[in-house]
């Protein structure tokens, strides 16, 4: 029984392992702008900067800031992975042309990201599933949520699978059709008990 409940807990470990946010943690540095000479203490590794300056500069090419609008965008080309209200309480915008960012507002922003601990892992997996929703009624295909398992990120073995679906999935219906909802606190449950 222990053995089985340690394999269980590395495939729930392997699934969130493509869907949960990595988290960081950074040594604080001084951070120099190339807009401003004074050094503004963050969280920031000299490797965080030198990523943000550069990636700054492909959305900033004139040096007159870049549109909040991609503020989205520039996260996940840092390789975050920002939920929508994420987005929106860290100033971004919805319409092009209503904000502008310069690099020395969008540090701290970026800090921020990297220090939330919290970045949707339960939205973001309910959101990624509700793709496969076809009648929104929070039911998908059984058989497409363990293709899912079994083929995308860091792929579960099929002892694996066998586990977390025994352990988290309900039975199918008639139409092949399960609740991923119920599936998804499940994991999450399990994910927490490990902690």
């Amino acid at each position: 029984v222990a053995e089985q409940r340690v394999s269980s807990r590395g495939a729930l470990q392997s699934i969130f392992v493509r869907i949960v946010f990595r988290g960081y943690t950074r040594e604080p540095n001084e951070v120099h702008s190339r807009f401003e000479s004074a050094p503004v203490k963050m969280e920031l590794s000299k490797d965080d900067i030198e990523r943000v300056n550069f990636v700054w500069g492909i959305y900033d090419s004139t040096n007159e800031g870049v549109d909040a609008f991609y503020l989205g965008d520039l996260l996940r080309a840092l390789e975050m992975n920002p939920t929508l209200a994420t987005i929106e309480k860290m100033g971004g915008t919805k319409k092009k042309g209503e904000k502008k960012l310069m690099v020395d507002e969008f540090y701290p922003i970026f800090a921020q990201v990297i220090k939330d601990k919290d970045q949707g892992v339960y939205e973001d997996f309910i959101e990624c599933l509700k793709l496969y929703d076809k009648a929104e009624d929070g039911h998908m295909i059984g058989g497409e949520l363990t293709h899912i398992l079994l083929s995308l990120g860091e792929k579960l073995s099929d002892q694996e699978l066998d586990e977390v679906v025994k352990d988290c999935m309900e039975p199918e219906d008639e139409d092949g059709m399960i609740p991923y909802v119920p599936f998804v606190k499940k994991v999450m449950v399990r994910l927490s008990d490990m902690k």
